[in-house]
């Protein structure tokens, strides 16, 4: 039978319906299942605009692709920045995140067609909805926690100037809208340097962001797996499709092993193991240093599409780049993460550093045979890895898969 005491504790498990926010610093903390649901939203945007690229594979397809993957990874990493600070699970709190996530849903929905297209209003609304939503929750922190009110007033100083840039955008010819779109991403993105330069050190939940950041690199890694289902399927089972399938596989794979058991985790254990990260400016780095690394991984991924429906010599230089490119600036990004969270370029020369070179011109003697560049690719990304694997055991820096 329950007592008094049991069903007390039950209660106090129970969602609270107001939970005003304060600054989450408590030591057991993960990804909330509101939070894996929020991401699969960004997923599908991805996901759209990865078709999109696939449909058209010109200078101009990637350029777009480009951009709105920019905004996309943007919208979630202010959103995902605001939840390690000061979310609340309450149910105040899940309604805002659920609107938020149908607000990415219509971005979704509009991403293919949000750049010369019919979908460009449609994507304007949703992303402005989205920072409607995150102003809101910025306001309520502001009310409820005095401590963090210069940094607060921050980050909502660049989230409204961002909104009104994009409002008007909704009323403006091509190409004056995208210069606004661009232009209110410039300054969001401004928003957390002046944060650390100006405002009080406001602590970021570092357990939980290395968590975040790394679920959203397995979700988008995950196109690459689509991409090779789906262009083993266009091609019907073609053998010179089935093994580059099986090649792009080992390199998604590869790719996979680099971040989650070797740059990713020593870069997490860096920034954990400095109680400075985020005053000075470690932590930084290590959340901008994601956007070319993740935009290098669905590029690959659309890259890896491209090769196994063209395995024999019919890519474009443009389809052939996506998956070299791809690689190259993934890897780029993996510098990017690891030199600026260690405060130094010591960690990245000549692991993974001398991988960039060694993909680019892979990409520029790839003109004959992509089966071929392929197989180069892949036996090159597991030598990588082993490299990787080798040298992080000789490694002061004890890490565990992220």
């Amino acid at each position: 039978m329950d007592t008094p005491s049991d069903e007390r504790d039950g209660a106090d498990q129970r969602t609270p319906l107001i939970e005003p926010p304060t600054l989450r610093t408590e030591d057991d903390r993960a990804a909330t299942r509101l939070e894996l649901f929020f991401d699969l939203a960004y997923v599908l945007v991805v996901h759209q605009l990865a078709l999109a690229l696939t449909a058209d594979v010109t200078g101009r397809g990637v350029a777009t692709f480009v951009g709105l993957f920019a905004v996309t990874w943007w919208s979630w990493v202010t959103s995902t920045l605001y939840a390690n600070r000061f979310d609340t699970n309450d149910v105040l709190y899940r309604l805002l995140k659920l609107a938020a996530t149908f607000a990415v849903a219509v971005m979704a929905a509009a991403a293919a067609t949000a750049v010369g297209g019919d979908g460009t209003v449609a994507f304007g609304v949703g992303y402005i909805a989205t920072r409607v939503i995150l102003a809101a929750l910025y306001l309520r922190a502001r009310r409820h926690i005095p401590d963090v009110r210069v940094t607060v007033d921050l980050y909502l100083a660049a989230t409204t100037v961002s909104i009104a840039l994009w409002a008007v955008s909704l009323f403006t010819p091509s190409p004056i809208t995208y210069v606004l779109w661009a232009a209110g991403i410039a300054v969001e993105a401004a928003a957390p340097f002046a944060a650390t330069r100006w405002g009080p050190d406001v602590p970021l939940h570092l357990d939980h962001l290395p968590e975040r950041f790394g679920l959203f690199v397995i979700l988008v890694l995950g196109e690459s797996i689509s991409a090779i289902v789906l262009g083993t399927k266009d091609t019907h089972w073609a053998l010179p499709s089935i093994a580059v399938s099986a090649l792009g596989f080992t390199i998604a794979a590869a790719v996979w092993w680099m971040y989650f058991d070797i740059g990713g985790a020593e870069a997490k254990t860096e920034i954990q193991d400095d109680e400075r990260a985020v005053g000075s400016g470690r932590a930084d780095g290590y959340i901008y240093g994601h956007l070319p690394l993740t935009l290098g991984v669905a590029l690959l991924g659309v890259g890896i599409e491209q090769y196994v429906l063209h395995p024999v010599g019919e890519l474009t230089d443009i389809g052939r780049w996506l998956l070299s490119g791809g690689v190259a600036l993934f890897v780029v990004g993996v510098c990017l993460v690891l030199a600026w969270s260690s405060g130094g370029w010591r960690m990245v020369v000549p692991w993974p550093a001398l991988a960039v070179p060694v993909v680019l011109l892979v990409g520029l003697v790839d003109t004959a045979l992509p089966f071929a560049s392929a197989i180069v690719l892949a036996v090159g990304a597991v030598v990588t890895v082993i490299t990787g694997v080798v040298r992080r055991r000789r490694s002061p820096v004890v890490t565990t898969e992220t």
